[in-house]
């Protein structure tokens, strides 16, 4: 079976307009900054007194396409006439990712720099057609997908080459095949996320896959770099759902097949899965699905401190009681979390829930707030349920009921959004990950938080560094950290790169981590 997406989803999906060129998503949504979040950081980090949008389209300047006309016309015999695009807003639209330095220079119309041309190949036999010729030419090749990359990873390097091309696989869209009794689908690399969640919904499937980049990543991009799901926790994360994939590489072709185990040595799918294009071009996935959940729940529980919560969370993780989601927000980011939703439900129904047991006795905001997310029967959930409460009311914890977890699920992919407000603000928003044992999890979140207050203030402009865990295992979890601060104006990418080195020091120097857990390597971390 070979289907494409219809046109609803390719909407909004694997056919729809590339984001915003100066932020996330598309235009027309972009929720506002709450009242009491703008007040937070006004006084602790403080704002721009002017509003700093980003520069016209026409204003963002590139260089002269470097592409010669001899191998702009052979690419064109590959792909076709109308998709080889050296116009000025596919340039600008593949010069960048979606990370912090990213999006200053964008914004400010000074991107590092831009591919020559933006290719979109229609299958596997033109990206390879494609390659063979970049090769003959020396030509480099940046795979791109959603283009949601946080750490660089599509920046249109040329290296020592003459020129560079943005191979766009938006058009390799297909769902080619799904075996319903083995629940694996078939699809091609350049397939949204999200439109492959609504074509399986339909069978009554699901892919269980939700990072926070879902409205907009491509299936390729996550194998590519070894995606984490908000929902990891119950379904496993990306390279977990890879079973077979073909490859496009200026060697040749690789293809692994979709089998349920071998005893054939080390997997060449492990070369391809989290390798960020570097070894070749991934143009079709096999991957697991399973049966979509009867119902899902969201609920949160508030714990007195970090370490509680962290404690609760590791029994339940090693138990194997953990659900679906499972998240907890240390107290800077419970703060501003409740400061961010303003007078809305889930503020209201938390506030209703605590009483006097922590609002009276430790003052508005303070504490941790953890959100769970369980999927399945009503009978499923409810056990789980049942176990996820008694661990919580063990560590002292107190259960809040369903606002705030509904809260968190009705805005969970809006956060890129408030990032571009921010930014509007003046104000720097950065984002890091890490994972580490269970042991040394407290003390790499003191230290690498030390370690970013210590070089925004070493910068003049002290800040928010906030954390949460978003991903359990048996011997560990993640941490990502969020950083607000006031921007430098005129030195925004000096800034960055002091609070970036000082957490990579603190994560690598002693700390036990790893320097991403679901960002991938990118050009920031190289």
């Amino acid at each position: 079976m070979a289907e494409r997406a219809g046109a609803a989803e390719a909407a909004a999906g694997a056919r729809a307009a590339p984001m915003r060129w100066w932020g996330w998503g598309e235009e027309g949504r972009a929720p506002g900054l709450s009242a009491g979040m703008l007040e937070l950081l006004r006084e602790r980090v403080g704002v721009s007194e002017r509003p700093r949008p980003p520069v016209a389209l026409a204003n963002v300047r590139l260089g002269e396409p470097g592409l010669t006309a001899a191998t702009a016309g052979r690419l064109r015999g590959i792909v076709g006439g109308e998709h080889v695009r050296e116009d000025h807003f596919d340039r600008v639209v593949h010069a960048a990712g979606k990370g912090y330095p990213d999006l200053v220079r964008v914004r400010a119309g000074e991107p590092e720099g831009a591919p020559d041309a933006v290719l979109y190949p229609g299958d596997h036999e033109q990206v390879r057609g494609v390659l063979e010729e970049c090769v003959r030419a020396g030509v480099a090749v940046v795979p791109f997908g959603g283009g949601t990359s946080v750490v660089g990873g599509v920046a249109p390097l040329r290296g020592e080459h003459g020129s560079v091309v943005a191979l766009d696989l938006s058009r390799l869209d297909a769902l080619h095949g799904l075996d319903l009794e083995s629940l694996i689908v078939r699809v091609g690399a350049g397939l949204r996320v999200r439109a492959l969640e609504r074509r399986l919904r339909q069978r009554g499937l699901t892919l269980g896959h939700f990072p926070q980049s879902y409205e907009h990543v491509a299936v390729g991009g996550c194998a590519a770099t070894r995606s984490a799901g908000q929902a990891s926790t119950g379904y496993g994360r990306f390279e977990d759902m890879v079973l077979g994939l073909r490859l496009a590489a200026p060697a040749g072709d690789l293809v692994v097949r979709a089998v349920p185990a071998s005893a054939a040595g080390p997997s060449l799918r492990e070369l391809v899965v989290g390798s960020e294009g570097t070894l070749g071009v991934i143009s079709e996935l096999e991957l697991r699905v399973r049966e979509a959940p009867e119902r899902r729940a969201f609920e949160g529980a508030f714990f007195g401190d970090f370490a509680a919560g962290v404690a609760a969370l590791r029994v339940l993780a090693q138990e194997g009681s953990a659900p679906a989601v499972t998240r907890l927000s240390d107290e800077g980011e419970t703060r501003l979390s409740l400061a961010a939703v303003g007078s809305g439900e889930g503020l209201a129904g938390l506030k209703r829930r605590l009483g006097s047991l922590y609002l009276g006795a430790r003052g508005y905001g303070s504490g941790c707030l953890a959100i769970f997310g369980f999927e399945g029967s009503d009978a499923e959930i409810e056990r789980r349920r049942g176990r996820v409460a008694e661990v919580v009311a063990a560590h002292g914890g107190l259960g809040v009921g369903s606002s705030p977890g509904e809260a968190w699920a009705k805005q969970r992919f809006s956060s890129p959004y408030l990032r571009d407000e921010l930014l509007t603000h003046g104000v720097m928003v950065e984002t890091l990950e890490t994972a580490v044992r269970w042991s040394g999890l407290t003390g790499l979140h003191r230290s690498v938080a030390g370690a970013i207050e210590g070089a925004l203030n070493a910068q003049g402009t002290p800040g928010l560094v906030m954390c949460h865990v978003s991903h359990v295992y048996e011997t560990g979890a993640s941490l990502y950290f969020t950083v607000l601060a006031r921007q430098r104006e005129g030195r925004e990418i000096e800034q960055w790169e002091a609070v970036k080195r000082a957490a990579g020091e603190a994560i690598l120097g002693g700390g036990g981590g790893t320097i991403t857990h679901h960002h991938a390597i990118g050009r920031d971390h190289v």
